[in-house]
């Protein structure tokens, strides 16, 4: 019997092999039985798969035909996505980015996972890797229509263009994430050298965060904290909240507490500005364990 599909890679078999095995396992719900036999040539390794027996469930033999190759189409999409992308998308980047030093390059490629949605939960992420996958489905099943061999990593470079390009997009933000970053953690050691160089003008400042999102600056006895700690700012701090992240930061580079102590809840520890306070001021921040200022912002946050 002629052979219904071949399929050739240099890498992955294994998982090749397991993924169509699991497909067409399917398969034999309708009786319709898959026999496979493998061979290699250089370093490539072939799986040749025959349709044994049609089974008994009424369809064509051009029917079972088809249905066949959208299981493969499904598998392979699949191997590629799970298998490949990885491999493919640190490759873009060594070749975009050769000018990044290794490591540099490495940094760039744990940014990309993030948007390949690896090790992420992101619906967005989860999102375009269905429509990558949905891409190559489309792809595999129009070679299929004309063609019953196929080759991986030869498909992948000359067949799968458009995937290439959406990959090197991902490339091209993970390299500006990581130039963001880099710029970030600059600016984080620029503040707290500014920190590091000047005497503290209070020893205790309490963070309180708004359920509003805005900030209120407390000393030790819970009193706002009052302009002449601020020297050269325009606005007047006194019982006022501060609702621009930059003009916290500032503040507190200004007044260069001993302590912080901020009053959040766990969510609020992933905003901007909190991850910033403790980039700059590191160990002299505290978090509150929960207090008479927490309590009260709690009922505010319940009744709003």
């Amino acid at each position: 019997m002629s052979a219904s599909f071949c399929i050739g890679a240099a890498n992955h078999i294994d998982y090749v092999k397991e993924k169509l095995d699991q497909e067409f396992r399917l398969l034999e719900n309708d009786g319709i039985k898959i026999s496979c036999e493998e061979g290699k040539k250089g370093d490539y390794v072939f799986l040749e798969y025959n349709i044994a027996d049609y089974g008994d469930a009424g369809y064509s033999e051009e029917d079972t035909k088809n249905i066949f190759k959208h299981y493969v189409a499904n598998a392979v999409s699949d191997i590629i996505v799970n298998n490949w992308e990885r491999t493919l998308l640190e490759e873009i980047i060594r070749e975009n980015y050769y000018y990044f030093s290794k490591e540099e390059q490495q940094t760039i490629s744990e940014f990309a996972l993030k948007h390949l949605n690896l090790g992420h939960e992101n619906g967005e992420a989860m999102y375009e890797q269905l429509s990558r996958k949905s891409l190559i489905l489309r792809r595999v099943l129009e070679y299929l229509q004309t063609n019953n061999n196929i080759v991986i990593e030869g498909f992948i470079r000359f067949r799968l263009k458009e995937y290439i390009e959406e990959l090197t997009k991902i490339a091209e933000k993970a390299a500006d994430d990581y130039l963001l970053d880099k710029e970030y953690k600059e600016f984080l050691r620029l503040l707290k050298y500014f920190v590091d160089i000047q005497e503290p003008r209070l020893d205790v400042v309490q963070v309180l965060i708004q359920p509003s999102g805005m900030f209120k600056l407390l000393d030790a006895s819970n009193k706002s904290i009052n302009c002449e700690y601020l020297d050269g700012f325009i606005v007047e701090l006194g019982d006022s909240e501060l609702n621009y992240e930059d003009l916290l930061i500032s503040a507190l580079i200004t007044i260069a507490p001993t302590t912080i102590i901020l009053h959040c809840r766990e969510e609020d520890k992933m905003l901007t500005s909190i991850d910033t306070i403790v980039g700059v001021f590191g160990e002299r921040v505290k978090y509150c364990g929960g207090c008479e200022l927490c309590r009260e912002n709690e009922v505010h946050l319940q009744k709003h």
